[in-house]
C-alpha cells in the first residue's frame, strides 16, 4: 500500500519521548496508563436492551466473531458432552492445515480417535453413510475438506440445545459486555497520531495507534471539503464498505471509521513492507525470481477469492493508457515472454489471457481452478490461508545481524518515527521520506453544511466488529480484563443482582452532626435492615 521511502538521519529520542510514543504503560505492549479505563465493561444490567435486540444466530455469534467464539468455547469446556464437540472441531481444524505427505496418516488418526467404536468422545450421532464415505476418502484420495460434512452435523447440533444453554449462561453476559463496549464511539482521542506514509486519492495517509491496546494502523484521511468539490461522496461510502464486508488476511482490513472537523478517517491495517512495486524497481536487481513471485501470486489468488465471495469484482484502472489501446491489446495482442518464465509459468499466463472469457481460466470452477494449475504445486493453500507458510520477504530488520542493522539501506526507514517497545511492531517501515511526499493543495470555494451530515453518519460507524474483536483478543486485552472482572461483574439473573443491589442513603453534614450530638436517633442497626435469609 506505502511506497518505500529513504533513510534520513534522525537523532534519537530522548528516554521520556520514547516512553510516551511506546504509550507509557509497560515495555512492549504500547497501552496507555488508562488502558484499563477506556475498556471499562459496563454492569450486565446495562445490556439488557442489547440482549434482547441482538440476533441470535449461531454462525455470528459462536463462529464468525471472535470474541463470542472464544466465550462459547469456554462454555462448551464446563459440559462433558460437549467438550467433545469442541475438540473434534479443533483436530479438523488441525488436519486441514497438515502438511500433504502426512494428511493421510493424520486423518486416520482423526477418525480413530472420534468414530471409532472405542472411542469414548461424545459426540452428535453422524450418519454412517457419511462415516463411510469420510473413511473411504481418507484411505484412496484424502483431501482438506474430507471431513467437511461431519463437521456439518457437530455444527447443527451445537446451534440447537447447547447454543439455547449458552444464551442464558454468564458466558453470553460477559459477550454482551464486550458487545457494549465495541459499539462505543470512535474519536481522533482513541489514536495517537504519528508521521505521514503517503497520500491517497483525497487526502493523506498517516501511521496511528490505539491507545488502550497499543495496535499500530494506518489512518486514510478523506478530506470532507475535496470529497464535495469532486463529488465523490458515492466513491468514499463504498469504499468504505467494501473494505468492513470483506475480512481476509490478503485483503487490506478496516478496523475503525471515525470523523473529525475536516476529515472522515480510515483505520486500515498498516502494510510494512511497502509497495510491491518499489520492491520490483528499486531494492536489488529488477524483478522477483520465480518462486517468490508465485507466491505473491498464491497470495493474489487468495485474496481475490475473498472479495469475489462477497461478490465484490476488483479492478483497478489507470488512465496512463487510452481504454481503447488497452482494450484493442487485451482482444488482439499475443503475449511476449522473456527466457526468465518457466513452461508454467508461461502456461498460466496465456490461460489466465486467453482471449476467449469461456475459455479462460477459473472461468468455471473459479479459484478453485487456478489454484489447481502445476506452477502452484509447491504451495500448500490451506497453511498459505492459515498463515502457516514462510513468506520470501520479511519486513523487519531486527532479523538481521548486528552490524547489518547499523548499515542504512536504500528505500528502508529506521523506525525512530514510530512508537518504541510496542513489541510486535517492525524495525522498519517502506515508505517515502516525508519530505518526498507531496503536500495537497489547500480546496477553496467549497463549503460544508447540515446537508453533508447524513453522509458523514453513514460513513464514521466506530468499531468494525471482527477486526475490534481480534485486536482485543491479539493484544492481550481481552484475556487481562476477562481473568479480573468475570466473577465481579458477570451475573445471569438481573433481576436478582438489582434487588440485592440495595444503594446506601446518602446523609448530609447536619444529619452526621446532629447524631453525634445525639439529637437523632441512630435507628435499627444495618443488620436489622436487611431482609432475613431464606
Amino acid at each position: 500500500m506505502y511506497e518505500n521511502r529513504r533513510v534520513s538521519s534522525t537523532l534519537p529520542y530522548s528516554a521520556l519521548e520514547m516512553r510516551q510514543r511506546g504509550g507509557g504503560y509497560g515495555k512492549k505492549s504500547g497501552r496507555s496508563k488508562r488502558w484499563r479505563e477506556m475498556l471499562k465493561l459496563p454492569p450486565v444490567s446495562q445490556c439488557r436492551e442489547l440482549r434482547h435486540s441482538i440476533e441470535k444466530d449461531y454462525s455470528s455469534l459462536c463462529d464468525k466473531q471472535p470474541i463470542g467464539r472464544l466465550l462459547f468455547r469456554q462454555f462448551c469446556d464446563t459440559k462433558y458432552d460437549l467438550k467433545g464437540c469442541i475438540e473434534f472441531l479443533d483436530a479438523v481444524g488441525e488436519y486441514e492445515v497438515t502438511a500433504d505427505e502426512d494428511q493421510r496418516s493424520y486423518g486416520l488418526q482423526v477418525f480413530n480417535t472420534f468414530f471409532s467404536v472405542e472411542s469414548a468422545v461424545p459426540l452428535p450421532e453422524i450418519p454412517s453413510r457419511v462415516l463411510r464415505e469420510c473413511w473411504l476418502k481418507l484411505k484412496e484420495n484424502p483431501d482438506k475438506d474430507v471431513f467437511e460434512e461431519c463437521t456439518s452435523f457437530v455444527h447443527y447440533y451445537l446451534s440447537g440445545e447447547p447454543f439455547e444453554e449458552y444464551l442464558e449462561s454468564p458466558y453470553f453476559s460477559r459477550f454482551l459486555q464486550w458487545k457494549w463496549l465495541e459499539r462505543q464511539p470512535v474519536t481522533k482521542n482513541t489514536f495517537r497520531n504519528y508521521r505521514v506514509l503517503g497520500k491517497g486519492g483525497f487526502g493523506e495517509v498517516c501511521a496511528c495507534q490505539v491507545r488502550a491496546t497499543g495496535r499500530m494502523y494506518a489512518c486514510k484521511k478523506l478530506e470532507k471539503k475535496r470529497i464535495k468539490k469532486r463529488k465523490g461522496e458515492a466513491m468514499a461510502l463504498n469504499e468504505k464498505r467494501m473494505l468492513e464486508k470483506v475480512h481476509s488476511r490478503f485483503v487490506v482490513s478496516l478496523s475503525y471509521t471515525y470523523e473529525t472537523k475536516d476529515s472522515l478517517c480510515l483505520v486500515l491495517t498498516i502494510m510494512n513492507g511497502g509497495d510491491l512495486k518499489f520492491h520490483i524497481h528499486n531494492l536489488g536487481n529488477p524483478g522477483f525470481d520465480e518462486q517468490r513471485a508465485i507466491f505473491y501470486a498464491a497470495e493474489l489468488c487468495c485474496g481475490l477469492e475473498d472479495l469475489q465471495k462477497e461478490r465484490i469484482v476488483y479492478r483497478k484502472f489507470k488512465e496512463k493508457v487510452k481504454r481503447e489501446e488497452v482494450e484493442r491489446r487485451v482482444k488482439k495482442d499475443t503475449e511476449e515472454y522473456s527466457k526468465k518464465f518457466s513452461e508454467d509459468s508461461k502456461s498460466i499466463c496465456k490461460m489466465l489471457l486467453t482471449k476467449n472469457p469461456k475459455h479462460r481460466l477459473g472461468c468455471k470452477a473459479g479459484a478453485v481452478e487456478v489454484k489447481g494449475h502445476p506452477v502452484f504445486k509447491d504451495i500448500n493453500f490451506k497453511r498459505l490461508e492459515a498463515n502457516m507458510l514462510d513468506p520470501p520477504f520479511c519486513p523487519d530488520v531486527s532479523m538481521l545481524p548486528r552490524e547489518e542493522q547499523s548499515v542504512p539501506r536504500q528505500g528502508v526507514q529506521e523506525h525512530s518515527d514510530f512508537p518504541a517497545d510496542t513489541g510486535s511492531v517492525p524495525q522498519a517501515v517502506y515508505c517515502k521520506d516525508i519530505l518526498d511526499i507531496e503536500q495537497f493543495s489547500t480546496v477553496r470555494g467549497v463549503y460544508l453544511d447540515t446537508n453533508d451530515d447524513m453522509f458523514y453518519g453513514q460513513f464514521a460507524t466506530g468499531c468494525v466488529s471482527i477486526p475490534w474483536q481480534n485486536e482485543m483478543i491479539e493484544s492481550g486485552c481481552f484475556n487481562d480484563i476477562n481473568k479480573d472482572e468475570f466473577d465481579e461483574n458477570t451475573v445471569l439473573n438481573l433481576e436478582e443482582k438489582m434487588h440485592y443491589q440495595v444503594p446506601k442513603k446518602k446523609r448530609g453534614f447536619f444529619y452526621r452532626l446532629l447524631r453525634r450530638g445525639g439529637c437523632i436517633s441512630s435507628g435499627p442497626s444495618e443488620k436489622e435492615e436487611l431482609p432475613p435469609r431464606l
